[in-house]
């Protein structure tokens, strides 16, 4: 491959650690901000020039979207680890095949989430008690989104692909692109068309379109043996077998996460339309937080499946202790700005005096616990890079969502007010990190003692 490496290229087995984990982890930070800033845009436009409603039928969606995307996002990471591990091993034919049978899987899985999205949306939206002066708008902004569904699976896998290797800069020149559009036509369609809902949901569509691609072409001209050639594609069940191994556990602890999610969300429908408007806007700066800290949880699941394929087991470790350092101490100067400066941040989206109080009580009563959050997905991604993907999984879906679906339906039904809700997200963070912090010794350990015996991919 050293011919046909380039500077895109990182060398995640020699030499120090913490900058190129720095250099993996803050463009797709960046990344996962300007993806989030479409969303942003959404409701930043639509809560100032059409009001709280349409702000609340934008902002009320994401717990419906993730429930549906989640799984397949789960097999863009499972994509992630088996083609860093195949580069770790040097081994060119895996990593062209693995490549090609990402890119199919990610247009297959858009189309069936399109396909099932657009039947279920008015469903779920009844289901989670959205309000009725919110539904009509809320239906009709998420088959829209739905739309475009095949674009955001291609660039969530053509992302893990170019990811394996270190290249995380090109994801974010994409982004960077769509991202200037979306809000242009965001502006464009809300305030000279008028059409509220309705343009930021098309807006996001063409941006999507735009970002995957910039993405496919860069892909397609790719040197090596992550190059995709179009009329090469096509899926390697061996190949398929362990991305969904090690992605499946992933992809069902995310739709696990977003099931519990929805209860939370029926609970703030429950409150009202303030309130959801309100957890909606304060919602965003959470994303931005846990998207800095999923950042270095990428940067450690990438960087372990390259050097566990190349048999570098210390270095899994070291990987681990940076990502976890600089981890939480990023995470915690961003939420503590978030914190600090809220009152003037969470304006952006909404104005109205009684919406920006329950935003800023979400801001200040989760934010100021991401930090556990740190804790949680980093080891989880450690785990995974070793291929242990099922621990992880199985741990989170107990302690997250048992956690939150206990909490909803008792603690919440006996103080039925914004705050005990909002509460159940410490909580539940706490819990599983102690737990998986004590099952990532006991993995660590298990491989100590059989790492002279050739190891499996997947657990």
């Amino acid at each position: 491959m050293a011919k046909e490496s380039t500077k895109k290229e990182m060398d995640m087995l020699h030499g120090s650690l913490w900058n190129k984990i720095l250099l993996f982890a803050l463009p797709l930070a960046a990344s996962s901000f300007l993806q989030q800033l479409f969303n942003s845009a959404d409701i930043a436009v639509v809560g100032r020039f059409a009001g709280s409603r349409a702000l609340a039928a934008v902002g009320s969606n994401g717990a419906i979207v993730n429930l549906l995307v989640n799984i397949f996002v789960g097999l863009s990471v499972g994509a992630n680890v088996v083609i860093a591990r195949y580069l770790g091993e040097n081994n060119r034919t895996k990593v062209r095949s693995a490549a090609h049978t990402a890119v199919l899987i990610s247009l297959i899985s858009g189309v069936i989430i399109t396909c099932i999205g657009l039947i279920i949306t008015r469903p779920m939206l009844r289901l989670m008690s959205t309000p009725d002066d919110i539904i009509d708008l809320a239906v009709v902004y998420l088959r829209i989104y739905f739309l475009g569904m095949p674009f955001i699976m291609l660039y969530n896998f053509g992302s893990a692909i170019l990811r394996s290797r270190g290249d995380t800069k090109r994801p974010f020149i994409c982004l960077v692109v769509s991202g200037i559009i979306n809000v242009l036509l965001n502006l464009f369609f809300v305030i000279v068309c008028k059409l509220s809902v309705v343009g930021v949901g098309i807006a996001t569509v063409i941006s999507n379109i735009i970002s995957s691609s910039m993405l496919l072409y860069f892909l397609t001209h790719e040197p090596g043996p992550l190059r995709i050639k179009i009329r090469s594609l096509r899926i390697d069940g061996a190949i398929l077998k362990d991305i969904v191994k090690i992605g499946l556990p992933a992809g069902l602890q995310g739709v696990v996460f977003s099931a519990s999610n929805v209860c939370v969300q029926s609970g703030l429908n429950s409150l009202g339309s303030d309130v959801v408007a309100g957890s909606a806007a304060a919602l965003n700066f959470e994303f931005f937080a846990y998207f800095l800290l999923n950042a270095f949880s990428q940067a450690c699941v990438t960087f372990t499946g390259q050097n566990y394929g190349a048999g570098n087991y210390k270095r899994c470790s070291r990987v681990t202790l940076w990502c976890l350092g600089i981890g939480m101490l990023a995470t915690t100067i961003l939420c503590w700005t978030f914190i600090i400066f809220g009152n003037t941040l969470i304006r952006f989206y909404i104005t109205e005096p009684a919406v920006v109080e329950i935003g800023l009580m979400r801001m200040r009563y989760v934010l100021a616990f991401q930090i556990i959050n740190v804790v949680m997905d980093v080891l989880s991604g450690s785990m995974r890079g070793m291929g242990y993907s099922l621990v992880p999984a199985l741990i989170s879906i107990v302690g997250v969502c048992g956690v939150r679906l206990l909490w909803v339906y008792t603690v919440f039904e006996r103080s039925h007010t914004f705050m005990t809700l909002i509460l159940v997200y410490p909580v539940s963070w706490a819990v599983t990190s102690l737990t998986i912090a004590a099952a990532y010794i006991i993995v660590k350990r298990h491989i100590s003692k059989t790492r002279s015996v050739a190891q499996p991919l997947t657990e």
